[in-house]
């Protein structure tokens, strides 16, 4: 039982960075998860101190705070690079079409996650009278959210990953 604890946390440990790498899955929450399922562990439970406690609420925190604030980048990517509200709103729709077509397709999820915001803020600046240029720019700002909303989250999961064998230590 001891053992099976600390496979299925490292399994999924392991699925929250790949999570954090393709879209289609919460990377960090699912990390996290793995890190609370260690709490059974009686081991980890007997090294476990107080403070121990307060990081792994703050790691709870930040895992929350990073899995909102990824939906927010690629918005901010694309005012960052002088998009206009149009811009911002279609790589808001973009997201969104792209998570619902996700669910509806099986192997095209990471490619649409990364497409609908680009695409999104490309149609939304179009619509607004842009030139392509401009419009570019703007998806351009937007991939670069969405390539910073995946570091946070890699740098998110591996501060999980090396909590997580601290403990195990």
């Amino acid at each position: 039982m001891e053992l099976a604890i600390i496979l299925a946390g490292i399994l999924l440990i392991i699925v929250g960075f790949a999570g954090s790498i393709l879209p289609a899955l919460p990377g960090p929450p699912v990390s996290y998860g793995g890190l609370l399922l260690l709490l059974l562990h009686p081991a980890a439970k007997a090294v476990m101190e107080a403070n121990d406690f307060i990081w792994l609420i703050t790691l709870g925190v930040i895992t929350a705070f990073i899995t909102a604030i990824d939906y927010y980048m690629p918005i901010w990517g694309t005012k960052k690079f002088g998009g206009t509200k149009a811009g911002s709103r279609g790589s808001t729709i973009g997201l969104v079409v792209a998570v619902i077509l996700t669910f509806m397709t099986s192997g095209l999820g990471a490619i649409l996650i990364i497409a609908g915001p680009f695409v999104g803020a490309y149609i939304g600046e179009k619509q607004a009278g842009q030139t392509p240029q401009v419009a570019l720019q703007s998806a351009k700002g937007s991939f670069l959210g969405f390539i910073a909303g995946t570091f946070m989250k890699v740098v998110m999961v591996v501060a999980i990953g090396i909590y997580f064998t601290y403990l195990l230590v």
